[in-house]
């Protein structure tokens, strides 16, 4: 019988899942008390004795560790940051991150350390479908050491899939080529940019994406993957099964999936990472279950070089539900967006991938590609805000009127908040590629220096 799961942890009964977590947390927090020269001063400031954490409830004593405080420590001690908590010369490997909401953050890794991304990573391809013997074109940046590059090649080698690894750097033409010319089953990248491939198959190797061999497809590194009019707009245009992942430098490559039932990404590793869900506003830890929405913040319970406790990531999801027919007990998410892209207009929270959702609803009559304007200093605005729009070729005339009153009135009936929306035409936007496709275009506000 095949097997359901990468590994059988994830199907293991919630409170065995805590007993493992409380027995790793306990040697985790007396390595940081050890080895971390950063969770030494913070303890220490804090007044936490380690033998009073006991449970994972007793985490809420800790301060959380946030994004700046790491860029804070890489500049203290470089060049791995006071966080480093194992001997540098036991350090193998450095990814970093994209930088994209500040500098690059680095981070190094072990033996060990590789070890563990490339177990978390196998149980999310696996979830997603891929299996031993599959052949898989590699559409993440192999390039800038980002975590959708070497360490993809490893977690896949791990699993016995076969990697072809072209990466994004290499251009639309080379990937496709190699598509057409190695037969790849698997496709892994991110959904805009996979999406973008689709749509150009035709011109560069003269039969259309769904004509090639790839059936099944990995999404991740930005939030596309779980709307679902580019979900289906991607199998549509590949005739491949469409699944999303996520995951993050700090802590790993991956280690959120969707498995068969598409309905959510699971928590996968419990065994390797603590998460609690908390409100982003107080900082209290909430509840799981189904429809809550908070902010993800990380533990590692088996990390060696940079590990790091109660890391907030300023990813805000919403829980989609707290079992599956597929057998996996941990609960499954979607990304709503991050801190860092949350706008408030007039009090209303709204996240570009919502409006983003909205946008592409009304495909052929737009693209699907659009872009906040931020004209106003920081996030919050009592103005209408407003968004760009790029409408679909054959939308012309008095039709364009038409079509923004239309997606205004969406806008507001479904976010509620008052839009302004520009239509710009067809190819207005940078294609995806090696970067990330950004939801929000930023503009000089009058009066600042």
């Amino acid at each position: 019988m095949d097997r359901v799961c990468w590994n059988p942890i994830e199907q293991l009964d919630w409170k065995e899942a805590r007993k493992v977590q409380e027995q790793k947390l306990a040697t985790q927090l007396r390595y940081l008390a050890e080895r971390s020269i950063f969770y030494q001063r913070r303890f220490r400031a804090a007044g936490i004795a380690l033998d009073a954490i006991r449970h994972v409830e007793d985490l809420e004593r800790i301060p959380f560790t946030t994004k700046q405080e790491l860029r804070d420590s890489l500049k203290e001690g470089p060049p791995l940051g006071l966080h480093l908590a194992a001997d540098p010369r036991s350090v193998l490997q450095i990814q970093s991150s994209s930088g994209t909401t500040g500098s690059p953050s680095y981070v190094g890794l072990t033996r060990r350390d590789i070890e563990t991304w490339s177990e978390m990573g196998a149980r999310v391809y696996f979830a997603n479908g891929f299996r031993p013997g599959d052949v898989c074109l590699h559409a993440f940046s192999m390039s800038k050491g980002f975590v959708g590059g070497v360490p993809v090649l490893q977690i896949l080698l791990s699993m016995g899939v076969a990697d072809i690894p072209v990466g994004a750097d290499a251009g639309t033409e080379r990937l496709l080529r190699a598509a057409f010319d190695q037969r790849p089953n698997a496709l892994t990248g991110t959904p805009y940019f996979l999406l973008y491939l689709g749509e150009k198959a035709r011109e560069v190797v003269g039969v259309d994406a769904r004509d090639l061999w790839v059936r099944k497809i990995s999404v991740g590194g930005e939030p596309g993957g779980g709307i679902p009019s580019v979900r289906q707009k991607i199998e549509e245009l590949w005739n491949a099964d469409v699944r999303e992942m996520c995951g993050g430098t700090d802590l790993g490559c991956t280690y959120w999936a969707e498995c068969e039932d598409k309905s959510g990404m699971h928590y996968l590793c419990p065994d390797l990472i603590l998460v609690e869900i908390i409100d982003p506003a107080t900082g209290e830890v909430q509840e799981v279950c189904p429809g809550l929405k908070g902010e993800l913040v990380y533990t590692a319970l088996e990390r060696e070089a940079s590990p790091l406790l109660r890391f907030r990531t300023g990813d805000h999801v919403e829980v989609t539900g707290t079992d599956c027919r597929c057998g996996r007990t941990g609960y499954k998410i979607r990304v709503v967006g991050r801190t860092d892209d949350m706008l408030i207009v007039k009090g209303v929270n709204v996240f570009p991938t919502a409006i983003k959702d909205v946008v592409a609803s009304f495909e052929p009559r737009t693209t699907g590609a659009m872009k906040v304007v931020v004209d106003f200093p920081g996030h919050s605005t009592q103005g209408p805000l407003k968004v760009r729009v790029e409408h679909g070729d054959s939308v012309k005339g008095g039709e364009l009127a038409t079509l923004k009153a239309d997606v205004e009135k969406k806008l507001r009936d479904a976010l509620s908040f008052r839009p302004e929306v520009e239509l710009v035409p067809p190819d207005t936007f940078e294609k995806p590629g090696v970067q990330k496709v950004s939801l929000i275009e930023r503009v000089p506000v009058v009066g600042e220096g």
